[in-house]
């Protein structure tokens, strides 16, 4: 069963059909919509600012989810993709995003809907993101645009599919 923690009286909540992994944690002021996936190892720690979290976000294995104390909290939109062991730290994730796996988002930085930031790529503080492009590399750089293909396969079949594949665990 997941670890779930009240800390300096806020409790985590979220909406409908949610999966949480049995090694996940959700501690504090934390709020999941509906159809969200919380995986193995994963961390969402919202002890020390709020993290709002939209509808239909995946957040797979090992991800870290924090945010800065007084100064920056982290809201995560819409059908967004968190790939395994990335971190996403006092940040903006706009609808239809997808972090790579192993990619680090940081304070006040901004990724908007349509955007993917690439595996491995770094996004310094205070960065705000073109919407419609790859960005990778440390720091992350816009490499090139988000093509239509591009955008189905890993940012909407990703979304979908980890719905999907959280079904297989709540039989």
């Amino acid at each position: 069963m997941a670890i779930i923690k009240s800390v300096r009286g806020f409790t985590p909540r979220w909406g409908s059909n949610v999966f949480l992994a049995d090694t996940a944690v959700v501690i504090g002021d934390v709020l999941m919509g509906d159809d969200c996936s919380v995986w193995f190892n994963a961390v969402v720690r919202g002890d020390v600012n709020f993290i709002r979290i939209g509808d239909r976000v995946n957040i797979q294995d090992g991800v870290v989810i924090h945010c800065t104390y007084e100064r920056s909290g982290t809201t995560i939109g819409n059908e967004v993709s968190i790939g395994h062991n990335a971190i996403v730290h006092g940040c903006t994730i706009h609808d239809k995003a997808l972090i790579g796996m192993g990619a680090i988002v940081m304070d006040k930085a901004v990724v908007p809907s349509d955007c993917l930031v690439a595996a491995g790529a770094i996004v310094l503080e205070e960065s705000i993101l073109e919407s419609g492009f790859i960005y990778a590399g440390a720091p992350a750089r816009k490499v090139k645009e988000l093509t239509k293909e591009t955008f189905e396969f890993f940012i909407s079949r990703t979304a979908r599919n980890y719905m999907f594949y959280a079904d297989w665990y709540k039989e």
